[in-house]
């Protein structure tokens, strides 16, 4: 079952005896210096769990979808996330 941000924000402040209030802002804080790093070109890594760093894409030719004609795709940035192996380990393997 997928969960929501305010499902996630409920499930920790139960297991944590956090408000939900101050979840939501330690949440918001996580995601902020995920920001700041992936803005600053650094990379971020919590071991065991995830890594987070910004990417370069080279400029390319691509094809527009409606038209067919060949368009220049400028260079830009992506962002790439990791899993360690704790959440690897957490997804398991496929059932037989």
């Amino acid at each position: 079952m997928a969960k929501n941000r305010s499902e996630l924000v409920s499930e920790v402040a139960e297991k944590t005896d956090l408000t939900q209030k101050q979840v939501s802002d330690v949440l918001d804080g996580v995601f902020e210096s995920f920001s700041e790093v992936v803005k600053n070109g650094d990379k971020l890594t919590i071991p065991g769990w995830l890594s987070v760093e910004r990417t370069e894409r080279a400029a390319r030719k691509g094809r527009n979808p409606r038209s067919g004609e060949e368009i220049q795709i400028p260079a830009g940035y992506s962002v790439k996330l990791s899993a360690g192996s704790k959440l690897k380990a957490a997804a398991g393997s496929p059932k037989k």
